[in-house]
């Protein structure tokens, strides 16, 4: 974290700027990508992104910090301390544990939900005992701790041009899209540690069991039935993008391009994905370094235009109509009938 971020988001007190710098460094280690794209917010906010970043990634790897089945008390117990330590961090507005100081400070400054952050560890526990879910609605129920309640986090520190009730939803499916697209890439990785995200019914479609999944991953061969069923899996991804990226209009116009940017990124890696053969058992997928700096140069020139247009133009002002988000968009029918390129 710069002097200037934290000088600039008026955070003084000594300890507390070391506690964002180390939330800071979790994301600048953990999430390149979303590192990225948060150096094109506005400094002053940039702090409370690490934040809430910095703590969803320290549980995160709580969960899988040891080998499935190896210790899973030991990795309870560390949940539970640090589940107790938020509670009494987020009531008094801070802690000793530099991570929950940060993320105290964020909730109390942009006014945040407690209960997404009692959501989100409601789903970490999860993942120490559920290790596959039989419908994309099983998955669904999953993913609104583990990735819907990050956007609704988000929401207070981006700002809206309208009611923030009617960008929660957008807000939620971009986080689920997010998620997804890691979940298709690191199939081999979460079935290494036990689990498999991808709907048990999606497989079954394609006459894939995990038994086959576990054979391809050891042998290496590839086979045409999983091939299938992450070509499906990528179209129900890229079909919640599709439901979600209206909501980034409802931004702050000086918070846009770091959200697009981060979709554009995140769905990346749904191409890298096809574009190595579908081969996610056997390696993982990365968006190039130079898709990355293209993206992030259309960023830094969409940031430079609406920091002209807050201080020349007359003020953004909300279309006039909005339609809802759909809720059958995070549904899997709705996102697989309409398969199509991220915007």
């Amino acid at each position: 974290m710069t002097d200037r971020e934290l000088d600039a988001a008026g955070i003084t007190d000594p300890a507390l700027r070391a506690a964002y710098r180390r939330c800071r460094d979790l994301n600048a280690r953990h999430g390149r990508t979303y590192f990225l794209a948060t150096r094109l917010l506005p400094v002053e906010r940039r702090p409370a992104v690490h934040a809430l970043y910095g703590f969803a990634r320290w549980a995160d790897d709580i969960v899988d910090s040891l080998a499935p089945g190896a210790g899973a008390d030991v990795r309870a117990r560390a949940l539970a301390r640090l589940q107790e330590e938020m509670e009494q961090g987020l009531r008094r507005g801070g802690s000793a544990e530099p991570v929950v100081h940060a993320l105290a400070d964020t909730a109390r400054r942009y006014a945040i939900d407690h209960a997404h952050f009692r959501d989100f560890m409601t789903a970490m526990r999860s993942d120490l005992t559920v290790t596959a879910y039989p419908t994309y609605a099983a998955l669904s129920a999953y993913m609104h701790g583990s990735a819907a309640v990050i956007g609704l986090q988000m929401l207070p520190v981006l700002g809206t041009v309208v009611q923030r009730e009617e960008a929660e939803p957008y807000a939620a499916a971009l986080g689920v899209a997010f998620q997804l697209s890691n979940f298709l890439r690191d199939v081999g990785e979460d079935l290494d540690r036990g689990r498999v995200y991808l709907p048990a019914d999606l497989l079954a479609g394609h006459r894939v069991e995990r038994e086959l999944l576990a054979w391809s991953r050891a042998t290496g061969r590839p086979d045409r039935r999983i091939t299938a069923a992450l070509r499906e899996f990528e179209a129900l991804t890229r079909g919640v993008y599709r439901a979600a990226m209206p909501g980034v209009e409802l931004l702050e116009p000086v918070a846009r391009p770091c959200i697009r940017t981060a979709a554009v990124l995140y769905g990346g890696i749904l191409d890298a994905v096809a574009r190595d053969g579908w081969a996610v058992l056997h390696r993982r997928s990365a968006v190039p370094r130079r898709r990355r700096a293209v993206v992030a140069a259309d960023g830094l020139v969409r940031v430079a235009a609406a920091r002209l247009r807050a201080r020349t133009g007359p003020g953004h002002r909300p279309p006039a109509h909005t339609d809802a988000l759909p809720a059958a968009a995070l549904l899997p029918a709705a996102a697989v009938r309409s398969p199509g390129e991220v915007a």
